[in-house]
C-alpha cells in the first residue's frame, strides 16, 4: 500500500473492534438560529467519549504480533491515553501512558480502569512526551503518535467515510477541531478524493494556533506558549505529515476564543442535553463563526463534536462564559456621581434588563465607578446602551471582551490603594499542582512586595493567577529575568483600563 493513498489506507482501516459508528444527527434549534442545516457527528458517543480510539486501535492493530507483544507506549494528558488503553485491553498487549503531574485524577483513574499503566512526568505535554520517548527506546515499545502516523491518520479518517455514507445529499463544509492534525488530515484526505467539492474548514483556539500559523507561514511553527483550556488540542507544534496534508487539502482554518468554545458547549447542550469538552465543541463555535463572517443561509455544514470529556469542576466557568460568548450578556464599566439616588437613576437607564452581576465601592468624593453585568439579546443591544448611558453623561466601558475584567476584575472589586507605589500587574496560568505557588514565591526577589493576588479554581489542569507586585522602574532587568526563571505563561495588565478604574 502507497503511504500517500490515504483512501485505501482508510476503507482498510481497523476500527470497529472498538469503535462504533456514531450518529450524524441536526442540531435542530441551532440551525434554526443560523439560519442554516447543522449536522453534529457525535464522536462523543465513542466508548471513550472521543474519536481518539479510532487512530490509535487502527495503529495498534497493524502492528506485527512480536511488536505487539512487546508493549506500547504513549504520551497524553486525556483522549489519546483512553483510546491507546482501550486498544491494548482488546489486544492483549501492555500500554504504558506517560502523563503530566498535573492531570487531572479522573483522567488517570480512566486510563488505570483500562488496564493502562500510568507514568506522571512533567508540568506539560512536551515534557511527558519527552519522557515517553525515553522509556520506549530503553524498553523497546512502540510509540503510538497521537497524530503524527499515516495508521493514526487514517484511523480518524473513518469519521469522513462515515459523513459521507449518512448522508448522501450535497454537504458544503466540514468543520473539524485541530490540534495535532490528525483528525483534521484523515477527514480530509478522505473527502477530497470523493467529494472535493466539499469545503474541509479547521478550527482552532485563538491561544493555540499552531496549524493556522504554521498554514499561513509555510513551515511548521512552533509556538512558546499554548493556551490551555481546550486542553484536547493544546499542542504547540503539528505534526510533518498532518501539515503536508493540510497544506494540500484544508480550505481554511478559523481561529474562535474561549467565550466562543463555551457558547458552542451550551448549544449543544440545549439540542442533545450532551456536555461537550472544549476542544468538542470547537468544530461547533467555528461553524457559527464561519455563519456570521459569510452570512450564508440554506447551506448544509456538518461540525465533528469530537470529545466529552469534560472536568465537571469546569462547568461553572463554561457557564460563566457561554452567555458572553453568545453576546447575550455585557460586562460594563460605568462611573456614577457620588450621590444619593444615582444608583436609582442608572437601574432606570438600564430599564427591564435583568442585571446580573453589580459591585461598587466608594472611591472619592466625587464619583464612583461600578462593575455590571446586564442581560442583552445581542451585540446591537449593548451598543445601544451604551450610547443611552454617555447621552446621560454617563461614562461607560464594554468590558465583554476584555479578559482581566472577566476572570479577575468582576471577583474583587475592593478600592483603590493609593498608598502601592510600583505596582506593576501580570496575569500567570500556574500549573495546578502542589509547590506551584511556592516556586513562583522561591523565584522572586525579597526586595519586592505583592500587594495584589487573586486566584480561582476553573476546574482545569492550570489555574489563572492575577499578581499585583511592587517592582522599582530600576529592578525591571531583573523582573524579566524572574518571569524567565518561573516560566509561567503570563501577560502584563497594568495599563488594563479595568485595573485602572476598579483596583490600580
Amino acid at each position: 500500500m502507497r503511504k500517500n493513498d490515504y483512501l485505501e489506507r482508510v476503507l482498510n482501516a481497523r476500527v470497529y473492534d472498538v469503535a462504533v459508528e456514531t450518529p450524524l444527527e441536526l442540531a435542530p434549534a441551532l440551525s434554526a438560529r443560523l439560519h442554516n442545516r447543522l449536522l453534529l457527528k457525535r464522536e462523543d458517543m465513542q466508548p471513550v467519549f472521543s474519536f481518539k480510539l479510532r487512530g490509535a486501535y487502527n495503529k495498534m492493530a497493524n502492528l506485527p504480533p512480536a511488536v505487539l507483544k512487546r508493549g506500547v507506549i504513549a504520551a497524553s494528558a486525556g483522549n489519546h491515553a483512553q483510546g491507546v488503553a482501550l486498544a491494548a485491553q482488546r489486544l492483549g498487549c501492555t500500554a504504558t501512558i506517560v502523563m503530566p503531574v498535573t492531570t487531572p485524577q479522573i483522567k488517570i483513574a480512566a486510563v488505570k480502569a483500562r488496564g493502562g499503566r500510568v507514568v506522571l512526568h512533567g508540568d506539560s505535554y512536551d515534557e511527558a512526551y519527552t519522557r515517553a520517548r525515553e522509556i520506549e527506546r530503553r524498553r523497546r515499545l512502540t510509540f503510538v503518535h497521537p497524530y503524527d502516523d499515516p495508521d493514526v491518520i487514517a484511523g480518524q479518517g473513518t469519521i469522513a467515510m462515515e459523513i459521507l455514507h449518512q448522508h448522501g445529499q450535497p454537504i458544503d463544509a466540514i468543520f473539524v477541531a485541530i490540534g495535532g492534525g490528525g483528525l483534521i488530515s484523515g477527514i480530509a484526505a478522505y473527502v477530497k478524493r470523493l467529494r472535493p467539492e466539499i469545503k474541509v474548514i479547521g478550527v482552532q483556539p485563538e491561544d493555540a494556533n499552531a496549524m493556522y500559523r504554521s498554514l499561513k507561514e509555510g513551515r511548521r511553527v512552533k509556538l512558546a506558549h499554548v493556551g490551555l483550556f481546550a486542553d484536547g488540542v493544546a499542542v504547540k507544534q503539528v505534526g510533518r505529515e498532518t501539515f503536508r496534508l493540510c497544506r494540500e487539502l484544508v480550505d481554511d482554518v478559523i481561529l474562535v476564543d474561549t467565550d466562543a468554545m463555551c457558547a458552542a458547549i451550551k448549544d449543544v447542550f440545549e439540542d442533545t442535553r450532551a456536555v461537550l469538552e472544549p476542544a468538542g465543541g470547537l468544530a461547533v463555535a467555528g461553524a457559527k463563526a464561519f455563519v456570521e463572517r459569510s452570512g450564508v443561509r440554506g447551506r448544509t455544514l456538518v461540525a465533528v463534536a469530537c470529545g466529552a470529556n469534560m472536568n465537571f469542576d469546569r462547568l461553572r466557568f463554561v457557564a460563566e462564559e457561554a452567555e458572553l460568548g453568545e453576546k447575550r450578556e455585557a460586562i460594563l464599566a460605568v462611573t456614577i456621581p457620588e450621590r444619593p439616588g444615582s444608583f436609582r437613576e442608572f437601574c432606570a437607564l438600564v430599564g427591564a434588563r435583568n442585571i446580573t452581576e453589580f459591585n461598587y465601592r466608594y472611591a472619592d468624593p466625587r464619583r464612583a465607578h461600578v462593575f455590571v453585568g446586564i442581560q442583552v439579546q445581542n451585540r446591537g443591544e449593548t451598543e445601544r446602551l451604551i450610547r443611552k448611558l454617555r447621552r446621560r453623561g454617563l461614562k461607560t466601558l464594554d468590558f465583554s471582551d476584555n479578559e482581566l475584567a472577566k476572570l479577575h476584575i468582576r471577583h474583587t472589586v475592593g478600592g483603590h490603594a493609593p498608598a502601592v507605589e510600583n505596582e506593576i500587574l501580570y496575569r500567570f496560568e500556574f500549573p495546578e499542582r502542589p509547590g506551584a505557588l511556592m516556586n513562583f514565591l522561591a523565584a522572586m526577589s525579597r526586595g519586592w512586595n505583592i500587594s495584589l493576588f487573586h486566584y480561582r479554581n476553573h476546574g482545569a489542569d492550570y489555574g489563572r493567577v492575577l499578581v499585583g507586585m511592587q517592582v522599582p522602574k530600576q529592578d525591571n532587568s531583573k523582573f524579566q529575568a524572574f518571569l524567565a526563571r518561573v516560566g509561567y505563561p503570563c501577560r502584563e495588565e497594568t495599563r488594563n483600563p479595568a485595573y485602572r478604574i476598579f483596583l490600580g
